[in-house]
């Protein structure tokens, strides 16, 4: 047994040792303290073996005690695993004389025969409350405690209220806003509760705070409050004005302190006790004046306002008939970057070209959403040739020179050469473009078989059946070829045949659309009604997604005739998809009413839209 002991101790001692060999001296203390308060300055050094602890000069502070040496040891043995831990703490009491911000420098120590310096503090002392001329007590952040409030009196808005700020009042349309509401309190708030209402035509995304809030205290008209930042929003106005940010009411749980006239309750609590209050904060409201782009947009303004660049990349400038080539895009920047639109890639016109594949890779900052949105565009040569694919035009507005800004990546050339087999045998399945069909070879082998022969007088020439092998396909051909010239005088009228198939590719884009509801998969669910919305309407209209807005929208739909309440319902349509995928609450609830939405205004058009 005795054995065993020693080992112990060397063991410990052996880790005691190689702890000292990483030799750490800290010093802490509050952030914030209130002129007349005491708090505590504390040095740390993580070994025993220390001589020569020498403070720095203290200034704006008076010492009421110290330093106080204290010594701390602990062993640990988790699953055979043995650790072991020691300090020292040097302790001062400090009082603040005056307000105002104050760096202590760090102290030095020789620790395990190491010169060692501490790390300096900067404390912010605040004036006493105006209230009672006093301080209300050392509070070095954490949990909220109450500081002024007399047990059982009533709680005011002066004691506990809620603030409303944004970043901004005056921005531009898409320009970003941060919207913070930061609780103020002198009572002890053990529970808050409140929700950003709905918004309209504004985009609102939270931005993600620790659950765990940190109070620090802060001198506040004439008083000194427990304030924590409760909650963040960045705001998109879509659209010029002066907008409101509605008032919201947070429901208040606080633990209030109340006399207590029981003996027993006087004694194990102080002579008090607590109950909990509810009370409800509204914030005050604000408003936001919201101005319109500048006249002279870009024809290829993409919507975007911040501050952004493009570049480009080819995934090979040589390849064969049949091969593909991606074209990958990246917009980086900040600003409203989620909502800014696809640029296209204007391949050949006898490239195959896929929908493109985006990859939204940003983070939420108080100047809007910063990173990257990265667009990848699949194409396929199907004849041999030299190709240029011209550069890709990016139009934004920017925020720091208040103009519109043209950027372009560079241009491509290809050089396709001839690939195994026939490209012209290629056919493209185009309700599936993952699947291609090659026919089949045009040569054929000669077929070896037995010969029949028929007999003499019994012929097939210049008989009734003869004639009918002749007339019926001549017949069918001259059928055939007025078919086949009206339906190819149609299909040559290219902006009609996109008109006719305009309601079916939306009605195959909402069923697909539908699949990714009932999966619950929002973020595709959005982009895939937004596409049949977006992509119905310029099929129908002969415009170019790139070349639609919702301003042009309006009017051309009004050339068509289409009641403006029908084109009110659609263009609310497209905003209520746009705004429900940022808007908090019910997600649910909230696809559910953009798909039924999407499909009714849909076929309102299909039977008021007449070519």
């Amino acid at each position: 047994m005795r054995k065993v002991i020693l080992l112990f101790i060397l063991i410990t001692s052996v880790l005691g040792a190689w702890a000292d060999g990483n030799v750490t001296f800290t010093a802490s203390a509050p952030d914030v303290v209130v002129s007349g308060d005491q708090f505590r300055l504390t040095y740390t050094v993580n070994t025993h073996k220390v001589r020569d602890f020498r403070a720095p000069n203290i200034k704006g502070f008076d010492v009421l005690m110290g330093p106080s040496r204290s010594q701390q040891s602990s062993t640990q043995i988790i699953n055979g695993n043995v650790t072991s831990t020691s300090s020292i703490t040097f302790t001062y009491i400090l009082m603040a004389d005056k307000e105002g911000t104050y760096t202590i420098p760090g102290a030095t120590i020789v620790a395990d025969g190491q010169n060692k310096t501490s790390n300096s503090v900067q404390i912010k002392v605040l004036p006493p409350d105006q209230t009672n001329g006093v301080g209300g007590g050392n509070n070095s952040g954490g949990r909220t405690s109450s500081r002024s409030q007399v047990a059982g009196s009533k709680i005011t808005n002066q004691d506990l209220f809620i603030t409303a700020t944004a970043s901004k009042t005056t921005v531009y349309e898409q320009e970003a806003i941060l919207l913070t509401y930061k609780v103020y309190t002198l009572v002890n708030l053990r529970q808050l509760r409140g929700d950003m209402p709905k918004l309209t035509n504004i985009y609102v995304q939270e931005v993600e705070l620790p659950q765990q809030k940190t109070f620090s205290l802060e001198h506040y008209n004439g008083r000194n409050y427990n304030t924590t930042v409760w909650s963040q929003y960045v705001l998109f106005p879509q659209q010029s004005g002066k907008i409101e940010i509605p008032a919201i009411t947070f429901e208040g749980v606080i633990a209030q302190q109340v006399a207590s006239d029981d003996p027993f309750d006087a004694f194990f609590n102080g002579g008090s006790n607590y109950v909990e209050v509810k009370k409800n904060i509204v914030t005050p409201k604000l408003t936001i004046n919201v101005k319109a782009l500048p006249d002279g947009k870009p024809a290829n303004f993409s919507g975007g306002v911040g501050e952004f660049t493009i570049s480009s990349s080819i995934s090979t400038k040589e390849l064969k008939t049949n091969d593909a080539v991606t074209i990958k895009l990246v917009i980086s920047g900040t600003g409203n970057l989620k909502l800014v639109n696809t640029p296209e890639v204007a391949f050949p016109k006898d490239f195959e070209v896929y929908d493109p594949k985006i990859d939204n890779k940003f983070t939420l900052t108080r100047e809007g959403l910063s990173g990257n949105k990265v667009i990848e565009y699949l194409a396929i040569p199907r004849h041999a040739g030299n190709f240029t694919i011209p550069p890709v035009e990016f139009s934004y507005f920017d925020l720091k020179s208040n103009s519109y800004k043209t950027i372009k990546t560079e241009a491509y050339n290809l050089k396709v050469e001839k690939g195994a087999g026939n490209a012209d045998q290629v056919i493209a399945d185009f309700t599936n473009k993952e699947d291609l069909k090659v026919l089949g070879q045009d040569i054929r082998y000669i077929k070896m078989g037995e010969t029949s022969l028929t007999r003499k007088g019994d012929f097939f020439f210049g008989s009734t059946t003869y004639y009918l092998w002749y007339i019926i396909p001549l017949v069918l051909f001259v059928v055939f070829v007025i078919v086949y010239r009206k339906k190819a005088i149609e299909n040559a009228n290219v902006a009609k045949v996109r008109t006719k198939k305009a309601n079916k590719v939306a009605a195959k884009r909402m069923k697909n659309a539908g699949r990714l509801l009932a999966e619950n998969k929002q973020e595709a669910f959005y982009d895939e009604v937004l596409k049949a919305l977006w992509g119905y309407i310029s099929d129908k209209l002969n415009i170019p997604v790139s070349q639609l807005s919702k301003d042009n929208i309006e009017d051309e739909l009004t050339k068509y005739g289409v009641a403006p309440e029908l084109i009110k319902d659609f263009i609310g349509t497209l905003n209520e998809c746009e705004f429900a995928r940022y808007a908090p609450g019910n997600q649910n609830e909230a696809m559910d009413k953009v798909y039924s939405s999407a499909v009714e205004v849909i076929s309102k058009m299909e039977n008021s839209i007449k070519h």
